[in-house]
């Protein structure tokens, strides 16, 4: 009743919905309507794990104020939410399915790539336009290099390495409907020449397109008034691509901090930009652990949501993504002395 009431009570307007809990039922759809009401907006509702006992890890809304959002629809259903804010068309899609979820899986998500087309064909769109991608694959582990290859080919038939690759995550989640992957996105259509994206790399990472994974370590979106940064899922990878503390749950954790903070502090920002963040734990008994390490480096405020999932590498124990936002370029001259300074 509550996630019903914030959005209108807040005069905010729903651009997409995450919603990670314990197990999808077959009164999904209903519990749904439950939780938001009518569904304007796109929601990606994905079963992995939870770390606690509560059936729900959590559900992120991503919303605008003072701005008017226009639904998108395939097949009759909300898929994507498109709004303009003066610099820049946005659109928003999320829980994109492939047509047939008895398909191979390859194909499945070929089919997925063809639904992002053509939801942003409706808006004068298209995958060039994109600055971040989430794509949750069931049982990611056992095809997630094939889930690549098809990724890969489609970038180079649309030529989008010729321009901005986006930044994405590539996670373990299941979906109600039984396909091997649900899909989301943020594409941009700048409308002057004050707004623009472009790759941020990671100081402590090499590019994810040498070990075969095409994204962009992080993108930034730099606008008259603001920056955001988009940082990719990013785990315990050396800096030639191999798994680091294999094992080592603890320092697997404080690499990936260390990296994703380097890659702030490239933008002149740290952790109190964070807007938005997602930990995701292989383990869900592993969940306390993490909010005692986060406590002892004063960073238990951060706006994070923590669920369980695989990740990309079944070596791999955490994985970390996050947006931030700093105000203008004054920002370059922050104060260091934040609560990451201990990382």
């Amino acid at each position: 009743m509550l996630a019903r009431r914030a959005l209108p009570q807040a005069k905010l307007g729903a651009t997409n919905v995450s919603v990670f809990t314990k197990r999808t039922t077959k009164g999904t759809l209903s519990l749904m309507r439950w939780l938001f009401g009518r569904l304007d907006w796109p929601i990606t509702w994905l079963e992995g794990g939870v770390c606690t006992c509560r059936p729900i890890a959590g559900i992120q809304v991503l919303a605008v104020s003072g701005i008017e959002v226009e639904p998108i629809f395939l097949q009759d259903q909300v898929v994507g939410s498109v709004f303009n804010d003066g610099e820049a068309r946005h659109c928003f899609l999320g829980g994109i399915l492939p047509r047939d979820s008895l398909a191979s899986r390859d194909y499945q998500t070929g089919q997925a790539y063809e639904q992002l087309e053509i939801a942003l064909a409706q808006i004068g769109m298209d995958l060039s336009h994109l600055v971040r991608t989430w794509f949750f694959l069931d049982s990611i582990l056992a095809w997630y290099r094939e889930f690549n290859e098809v990724r890969n080919e489609v970038y180079v038939q649309r030529r989008l390495l010729e321009g901005l690759v986006p930044a994405s995550t590539g996670i373990g989640g299941r979906n109600p409907n039984g396909a091997a992957l649900t899909v989301g996105s943020w594409a941009m259509q700048p409308l002057h020449g004050t707004v623009c994206a472009a790759a941020a790399p990671s100081p402590l990472q090499c590019p994810a397109p040498t070990y075969g994974s095409f994204f962009s370590r992080a993108v930034e979106i730099t606008a008259p008034d603001l920056r955001r940064l988009i940082v990719s899922g990013t785990a315990s990878i050396t800096p030639d691509g191999h798994t680091a503390h294999v094992g080592d749950l603890s320092g697997q954790i404080d690499l990936t901090f260390r990296v994703v903070k380097a890659i702030l502090e490239s933008r002149g920002m740290n952790f109190s930009n964070t807007v938005r963040a997602i930990a995701y734990l292989k383990r869900a008994n592993d969940g306390p652990f993490f909010e005692r390490w986060c406590r002892k480096r004063g960073l238990e405020s951060l706006p994070m949501l923590t669920t369980r999932a695989d990740v990309c590498r079944d070596d791999l124990l955490f994985e970390l993504e996050l947006d931030a936002i700093a105000p203008d370029q004054s920002c370059l001259a922050v104060n260091r002395e934040t609560r990451s300074a201990d990382l």
